[in-house]
């Protein structure tokens, strides 16, 4: 029996027969949901340190622009996808983005050409925004005096998804190639689909009075509505929007023959930022019991600081000081930005979510795409100037948090 058709017969079971008794909200269930963030956001990121060797594997120029393939695809996602939670059954809806993701990273593992592979990415990207149905769901389950913490430590999973990912995949991809990475995810993205399958209870949504259509209209009004949302979208864009430029450039970097180190090492890294998952947590409980906006000030300026370090301190050393204080202050204020959305309107977090992620991810397309043209144009010095800029609009905005 194959995994998808073994996986599809777990699932009828599980969907055929309701839970007996809501799962108590516990330790193992925030292990599933954490883990599973991590495991499914991962796949917009294993490409990121192989690009070096899938421009050598495939000719063209197209394929640097993977990363941004990814994350566009992820942007749709959030847009398109990501509203069905607060219109269907999340279990549901959650388990078969997983498998239909487990789908995608075939398809980019077998893809011939380098058009191919980023049609196919854009597909992984577009399904690996299930991560950002775990997420609200979370808030959703959480009781309201453990949210802060309880989606700190998911989005602690899903960051060390999004770094360990490098870690893995510059490993796999030094050792056996960077297709037997994408077909290493399609078995992992088949057992996060078991898990959650096992771990998460039904969780029927409050009606929303309106069909699809109307969910993605409501965008547009919630955006409207809530102006706490638009300056924590705004924030994090400028904060995610930094991180896409160093990550989707450091491979290339460390390419360069003042290093000359390979794509193991730009995966070495990740494992150096995900120290900033300590952050998570600890993000997530000031902000319950001291309230967010702090956090999210002194968050702005220590993600300033590390591209004043990048610009600056040019050595490995530079790198590795800068990368922890990067990783560790985007996601302290990833976790509190979200504490304030998550509490404007309880009933439509998934939409919530939407906008803010969807809007996120877009930033970190665009400047993944613009720090990719600025590499070849001015190289490592340029890059850094277009870090700056950028992580110094997100500063700015924190005068706006103050007066409002």
């Amino acid at each position: 029996m194959n995994p998808i058709t073994a996986s599809r017969r777990l699932l009828a079971a599980q969907f055929r027969n309701p839970d007996p008794k809501p799962r108590k909200f516990g330790r193992a269930l925030v292990f599933a949901l954490a883990a599973s963030a991590g495991l499914t956001v991962a796949n917009i990121y294993y490409g990121q340190p192989m690009l070096g060797l899938m421009e050598r594997d495939v000719p063209g120029a197209a394929i640097t622009y993977v990363p941004t393939a990814t994350q566009l695809g992820y942007a749709a996602g959030l847009v398109l996808l990501v509203p069905l939670g607060d219109l269907v059954e999340r279990k549901r809806l959650i388990v078969l983005q997983c498998i239909a993701l487990a789908i995608g990273l075939a398809l980019v593992a077998a893809a011939p050409s380098g058009a191919m592979v980023l049609a196919a990415s854009l597909v992984v990207g577009l399904l690996a925004s299930v991560a950002q149905q775990i997420v609200p769901l979370a808030a959703n389950l959480a009781p309201e005096d453990k949210r802060g913490s309880v989606v700190g430590t998911v989005m602690a999973g899903l960051l060390c998804g999004i770094l360990l990912s490098r870690t893995l995949a510059g490993f796999v991809g030094a050792e056996f190639g960077w297709r037997a990475m994408f077909a290493l995810a399609v078995p992992l993205a088949l057992g996060t689909a078991g898990l959650l399958a096992w771990q998460l209870p039904r969780s029927q949504p409050k009606p929303a009075g309106m069909g699809y259509g109307g969910l993605l209209v409501s965008l547009w009004g919630l955006w409207r509505e809530f102006p706490a949302l638009r300056l924590a979208t705004f924030t994090q864009c400028t904060q995610f929007g930094v991180f896409s430029v160093f990550w989707t450039i450091l491979a290339l970097h460390l390419q360069e023959p003042r290093f000359g180190l390979g794509s193991e090492v730009a995966g070495l890294f990740g494992i150096l930022g995900a120290a900033g998952v300590l952050a998570a947590p600890i993000a997530g409980r000031i902000a319950d019991r001291r309230g967010p906006h702090m956090v999210i000030v002194a968050a702005s300026a220590f993600t300033l600081a590390s591209w004043l370090i990048f610009a600056f301190w040019t050595s490995i050393a530079g790198l590795v000081i800068g990368v922890l204080v990067l990783d560790f202050a985007i996601q302290a204020s990833q976790i509190s930005n979200q504490s304030i959305i998550y509490a404007l309107r309880p009933e439509a977090r998934s939409r919530i979510n939407t906008v803010y992620m969807g809007t996120m991810f877009l930033a970190g397309a665009v400047s993944s795409g613009a720090a990719t043209v600025v590499w070849h144009h001015w190289g490592w010095s340029g890059v850094t100037m277009l870090g700056i800029a950028i992580a110094s609009v997100g500063m700015a905005l924190q005068g706006l948090r103050r007066r409002g």
